[in-house]
C-alpha cells in the first residue's frame, strides 16, 4: 500500500482548533554552532491561544503539498542498524513524547546531521487519532476502527526578523522597530508512521520538503535512515543537467532537451478512454537508451548523456511526470511550427526571386530582339505580334531559310497556340 491524496487529506482536515487532539509538544532550539540553547515539553492543550494557532500552522504545514513533490513516501532500509532507528522512533511515538532520554538522542541525532548555518528550532508533536470506520462507498460508521498514534518532526529556520519603521507607543513617536528572532515555516518534516489506507505503517514515513528546498538526501539516509529519494523538482532539474550538459554550445543543449522532452510526452500520452490512466513510467536505463535513440543528435553526446544519466539516478529511476514539463512541450511545438512556417516564407521568396529573374531576362530578350529589327516596332501597322509566356519568349529567334528570314518559334508538345484570335494546331 501506498501513501494517497485521501489519507492526507483526511489528517490535514483535522488540523483545527476543534478537530486537533494533539496531546504533547516538545521542542529544542539550537544556534548556528550546533548549541542546544533551549528545551521545553508542555500538553498541547495548555497553550495559550494564539501559541496554540502557531504550532498548529506548522504542523499543518507538515502535511501541505502534493505527494512525490513535496510529500515523499519513504521505506526503512533493512538491516540492524535501520531495525534499531526504527523501534527508537516507534518507541518515542509510543511514549507519547514523555520521555526526556528518548527525546533527547532524537534532538542529538538530528543536530549532528541536519546541515545549516544558522539557528532552528525542532518541534515534536504528538497525536491519536480515533479513525472513524468507512464502508466501501466511504461513507462513516459510527464507531472507530482503530487509534492512529502518530508523532511530527518538524525542524523550522529561526531568523532575525527584518529591521524597519515602527509606532514606538511609549515614547509617541516613529522610531527603529525592535528586532526579535522570528520561527519560521518548517524547511523538513516528517510524520511516523504514515498513515496509509485509515491506519499506521511502522515501516513507512511520511517526509515533508519545503518548496524549492533540497530533500537535504543525508537526512533521510543518516536520520531516519530510509531509502533515498527526490523531490519532482530535484528529478527535473537533474534530468536537464544532465542533458544539456552533454553540449559545449548551450543553444544545442537546450534544443536537444526539448526534443527529449516532446519524445517523453508523446510516449506518456494519457489514454482519453481510461479517467484512472496515469501515464508515467520510471525512466530506466533501456528506456532512456530508447528516448535517445528518437533524438536527432551527434553519437557522441548521446553516449555522453547516457553515462551521465546512470551515473546521477543509478538505481532510483526518475518518474516521467516529474521531468517531463508539459509548458515546455507546447512552447517547443509552437516554436517548431514558426520554424517551418518561417521555411515557408524563405522558400516563397526565393520562388518569387527566380520568377522575377526569369521575367526580367524575357524582358531584356524582348527589347535585344526590337533593336536588332525596328520593323517590329509600331502600333497598328506590326505584321506580327506575340503573346508568349516568359520562357518561350526566350527560345524565340530570327533564322534564314532558304534565303528567306523566318521568326522561329519552338513547338512543344502540348502548346497552345492562336493566329489572330483562332485557335491553330500545328
Amino acid at each position: 500500500m501506498n501513501i494517497t491524496r485521501r489519507d492526507v487529506l483526511e489528517l490535514r482536515r483535522r488540523m483545527t482548533k476543534k478537530g486537533c487532539t494533539f496531546t504533547r509538544l516538545c521542542g529544542c532550539y539550537v544556534d548556528g554552532n550546533k548549541n542546544v540553547v533551549l528545551k521545553f515539553s508542555e500538553a498541547f492543550s495548555d497553550l495559550e491561544e494564539d501559541t496554540f494557532y502557531k504550532y498548529l500552522e506548522i504542523a499543518k504545514k507538515a502535511m501541505s503539498g502534493s505527494l512525490g513533490n513535496n510529500l515523499l513516501e519513504l521505506r526503512f532500509q533493512r538491516g540492524e542498524t535501520a531495525d534499531e532507528r526504527q523501534r527508537s522512533l516507534y518507541a518515542l511515538k509510543a511514549s507519547g513524547l514523555k520521555e526526556p532520554e528518548m527525546l533527547d538522542r532524537l534532538y542529538q541525532l538530528i543536530i549532528e546531521n541536519y546541515s545549516c548555518s544558522g539557528n532552528y528550532l525542532i518541534l515534536a508533536f504528538h497525536d491519536k487519532y480515533d479513525v472513524i470506520a468507512r464502508t466501501s462507498d466511504r461513507r462513516k460508521l459510527d464507531e472507530s476502527s482503530e487509534i492512529y498514534e502518530y508523532m511530527i518532526v518538524a525542524i523550522c529556520p529561526v531568523d532575525f526578523s527584518k529591521p524597519g519603521l515602527s509606532y514606538r507607543e511609549e515614547e509617541h513617536r516613529i522610531g527603529v522597530s525592535d528586532r526579535f528572532w522570528m520561527v519560521g515555516a518548517p524547511e523538513i518534516a516528517f510524520t511516523y508512521p504514515a498513515f496509509i489506507d485509515h491506519g499506521g505503517d511502522s515501516n513507512a514515513v511520511m517526509y515533508y520538503v519545503k518548496t524549492g528546498k533540497d530533500s537535504r538526501q543525508e537526512f533521510i539516509q543518516d536520520v531516519l535512515l530510509c531509502g533515498a529519494q527526490r523531490t519532482a523538482g530535484e528529478e527535473k532539474t537533474a534530468f536537464k543537467e544532465v542533458i544539456q550538459d552533454a553540449f559545449e554550445d548551450p543553444q544545442q543543449g537546450e534544443s536537444v532537451f526539448l526534443k527529449v522532452q516532446k519524445q517523453l510526452s508523446d510516449m506518456t500520452r494519457p489514454d482519453p478512454d481510461q479517467e484512472d490512466d496515469d501515464p508515467s513510467i520510471a525512466l530506466t536505463g533501456p528506456v532512456m537508451r530508447e528516448v535517445m535513440a528518437q533524438v536527432d543528435m551527434p553519437e557522441e553526446a548521446r553516449e555522453i548523456i547516457q553515462e551521465a544519466f546512470e551515473d546521477r539516478f543509478g538505481e532510483l529511476p526518475p518518474q516521467s511526470r516529474n521531468v517531463v514539463d508539459e509548458k515546455l512541450v507546447e512552447e517547443s511545438a509552437q516554436r517548431i511550427r514558426t520554424l517551418e512556417l518561417e521555411s515557408q516564407v524563405t522558400d516563397l521568396k526565393e520562388e518569387l526571386e527566380v520568377q522575377s529573374k526569369e521575367l526580367s531576362e524575357a524582358r531584356t530578350a524582348v527589347q535585344a530582339a526590337l533593336a536588332a529589327n525596328p520593323s517590329l516596332e509600331g502600333g497598328e501597322d506590326i505584321a506580327i505580334s506575340l503573346r508568349v509566356t516568359p520562357q518561350k519568349a526566350k527560345k524565340i529567334h530570327a533564322q534564314m531559310i532558304s534565303g528567306v528570314k523566318y521568326l522561329v518559334v519552338p513547338l512543344e508538345s502540348g502548346d497552345s497556340t492562336q493566329i489572330n484570335g483562332v485557335d491553330m494546331e500545328f
